[in-house]
């Protein structure tokens, strides 16, 4: 059975449903996840940092910027064969998908993005899934990485764009939703979420949910992450969030988008086997395995796939919700480098805490 997928959710809808008691919220949101999904079959992707911290933004959450002292060594462009022997034994744990990210602003055409080109070609012919998140891109960039047989690209709101303006100020909301409508010009697949646990309000969290509900088509996969507050960083005072919040979240993302799927993401080192069963129930049906998230902790994978024995689920296969991109080799590119230098937005407002954090480290 189908339901019809609807794109004109507004905040207090959101907001209502986020809110019901956590009982009928959760049988809501498990009747349609199994409407739509598998409820025994969970994705599961690695999540690679190919080229680790000296990020110029000032996004209040992250370790890898460089105005932070959280002591994380930069590490330049991993190759292409470090990245193949990583996808190897990602396939080998039961991953279908290898995330690539990279700590840059925006994609700059050059060496080091073709080099990145050249490790989607090498994955995607290892019959995985490949997805990227390398920043800010053009619509001729996103052509090259489809080209090249990119399933996914990850682009984070990471919250409203409301609170946006509290997180982060060297880049503008508007160009998020910029990145993605380029990315949908190609074949490649939107992934698209957000964090819970940076202080904003549940206003906030619907918000988030009504800017990524609102796109047609909707992400085919949304992150929800629980803020992993790393000393250094703006956000080192944040509590961890309850994991009621986090179910909450789940359910909400999956009645708001029921085809979707949930990711569940950073922040499961502070869950319980329990917990994490419980956000599958409320309709998340994929995770990240590997010892870590680019920089934060992350539970063993072998610990993973003890809960997938217990509750009595599997991994699932690749290719199965969008058939698998084809590669074209960089010789018979139809798409050639512009050496663009797009004009991304710095709002250049001041955050305090930013600030702060910032003249901290040098300290």
């Amino acid at each position: 059975m189908s339901i019809t997928t609807k794109h004109n959710w507004t905040k207090d809808e959101i907001i209502a449903i986020y809110n019901k008691p956590l009982m009928d919220l959760l049988y809501e949101a498990a009747t349609i996840h199994r409407q739509q999904h598998d409820p025994n079959v969970v994705q599961v992707s690695t999540l690679l940092s190919i080229k680790t911290g000296g990020c110029p933004e000032d996004c209040g959450y992250c370790p890898q910027a460089a105005r932070y002292n959280t002591g994380v060594e930069g590490n330049d462009l991993m190759s292409v064969s470090q990245v193949k022997a990583q996808a190897l034994r990602a396939k080998s744990n039961g991953s279908s998908r290898v995330c690539m990210g990279a700590a840059w602003r925006n994609v700059k055409d050059g060496e080091e993005f073709d080099q990145v080109l050249e490790m989607v070609r090498t994955i995607n012919k290892l019959d995985m899934e490949v997805c990227c998140t390398l920043g800010m891109l053009t619509e001729n960039q996103a052509q090259r990485l489809a080209e090249a047989g990119l399933y996914a690209y990850n682009h984070n709101l990471d919250t409203s764009e409301e609170y946006y303006k509290d997180v982060i100020s060297t880049r503008g909301f508007e160009d998020r939703l910029q990145t993605i409508e380029n990315v949908r010009k190609t074949n490649v697949t939107v992934c698209s979420g957000g964090i819970i646990g940076m202080g904003e309000s549940i206003e906030d969290r619907a918000g988030m949910l009504v800017a990524l509900s609102t796109l047609n088509p909707q992400p085919e996969s949304v992150p929800i992450n629980a803020l992993v507050a790393v000393e250094g960083t703006p956000m080192e005072e944040e509590k961890p969030v309850e994991i009621w919040e986090m179910i909450r979240m789940v359910a909400t993302t999956r009645i708001v988008m029921p085809e979707t799927q949930v990711r569940l993401s950073a922040g499961r080192t502070n869950m319980s086997r329990e917990g994490q069963a419980m956000c599958f129930f409320a309709g998340a049906n994929s995770i990240f395995a590997g010892d870590k998230l680019l920089t934060t902790p992350n539970p063993d994978v072998n610990e993973d796939m003890k809960m997938f024995e217990t509750l009595g689920m599997v991994a699932q296969k690749p290719f199965i919700k969008i058939m698998q991109p084809k590669t074209v080799e960089a010789i018979d590119s139809q798409f050639t480098t512009l050496g663009e230098k797009p004009k991304w937005s710095r709002p250049g407002h001041t955050i305090e805490r930013n600030v702060e954090a910032s003249i901290k480290s040098k300290i």
